[in-house]
């Protein structure tokens, strides 16, 4: 039993440091991005002179940094987003509400009365025509530079990811794969309603944890060619560490009250977790509970694609995977794991 805590303390702390780790990733991975493109340029250079061939003129690569595409969410979300909230709410509301005061009188019933209905429905009409709109569009925008982020930390990381599946069966990976963590989102928002506040929170939390280390690792396993299968199947008999790397974010987005806000941050600091996702080395087996939490929801996943999509194989039990990961040969274990969860 102590051994057992002990694990578990060491994989969340483990995954703690690696989630941390993207701030000063951050700081120098375009740097090392040039570095490399460099040094492959030259060595470019250096075959066509020796077969007394044209240089090849590379023309220069027009897609944004990492960096780059960072500060562009941290803009758009803080700057843009969460500032335009925090104006109208502590600053134009404020205003209004005493210019009506001073029309109408500090002291009248007839100020009160215009505030009551006034103030709800300047915030409505703000909500409706500002707040839903720009966080549609937010929502589209991060995902696209999301995936820039994580394509070209993948790159350089670990080189250019090999072919991907048939697209309908990408596409298909993908939809299942939204499915299943809009559910999961669900299921967490649910266990955090429960009677016990303090449980409710600690449960609440521990699915957010593991939610948003899948959606961080997701980039990196995706270019790798792993099913959507394989990577929860990971998340899940590596818990602890998974735990460990979403803390961070699970905290800081649960404490604003409102999800507008909670939306702002993470959509601030989430690139931070793709980067260092990339970069980290998970450890196999951190413990040897394995916490089933996603069974649910691929299951309603499953009921609701089941009438579109060929019923899949069970899926392996956690020991079969666990003996999978061990094998030197991953191309079974890719076989195997893109059963459903059923």
């Amino acid at each position: 039993m102590t051994d057992t805590i002990r694990d578990v303390l060491q994989g969340i702390g483990c995954g703690i440091k690696d989630a941390l780790m993207g701030t000063w990733k951050v700081m120098h991975i375009d740097t090392e991005i040039n570095e490399r493109e460099e040094k492959i340029r030259k060595r470019r250079e250096d075959a066509a002179k020796l077969r007394r061939r044209p240089i090849p003129t590379k023309p220069k690569d027009g897609e944004p940094r990492i960096r780059n595409r960072i500060l562009q969410c941290c803009a758009f979300n803080g700057g843009v987003f969460w500032l335009s909230i925090g104006l109208f709410n502590g600053l134009v509301l404020p205003l209004l509400e005493k210019l009506t005061h001073l029309i109408f009188g500090d002291s009248t019933m007839q100020s009160l009365v215009v505030w009551s209905w006034m103030g709800p429905l300047l915030s409505y009409t703000f909500g409706a025509l500002w707040v839903m709109p720009l966080f549609l569009l937010s929502k589209v925008v991060n995902s696209l530079w999301f995936q820039d982020i994580g394509d070209a930390a993948y790159r350089k990381s670990h080189g250019r990811p090999p072919p991907l599946l048939k697209l309908s069966k990408l596409v298909a990976d993908l939809l299942f794969s939204i499915v299943i963590q809009s559910i999961f989102l669900i299921q967490a928002m649910l266990v955090g309603s429960i009677p016990l506040s303090g449980m409710a929170t600690l449960l609440s939390v521990f699915h957010l944890c593991l939610l948003y280390s899948l959606y961080a690792f997701e980039y990196k396993w995706f270019n790798m060619g792993w099913e959507v299968h394989k990577r929860i199947n990971y998340t899940e008999c590596n818990w602890p560490y998974f735990v460990g790397f979403g803390l961070p974010l699970a905290v800081l987005t649960y404490l604003p009250q409102s999800n507008i806000v909670s939306g702002c941050i993470f959509s601030m600091f989430f690139p931070l977790f793709i980067v260092s996702a990339n970069e980290a080395t998970p450890p196999r087996h951190t413990c040897e509970y394995i916490i089933r939490v996603f069974p649910l929801s691929v299951e309603i996943a499953n009921k609701i694609f089941h009438r579109t999509v060929k019923k899949p194989r069970v899926a392996p039990s956690p020991e079969q995977f666990m003996r999978e990961q061990d094998r030197p040969d991953s191309s079974s274990t890719q076989e195997s794991l893109s059963s459903s969860h059923n």
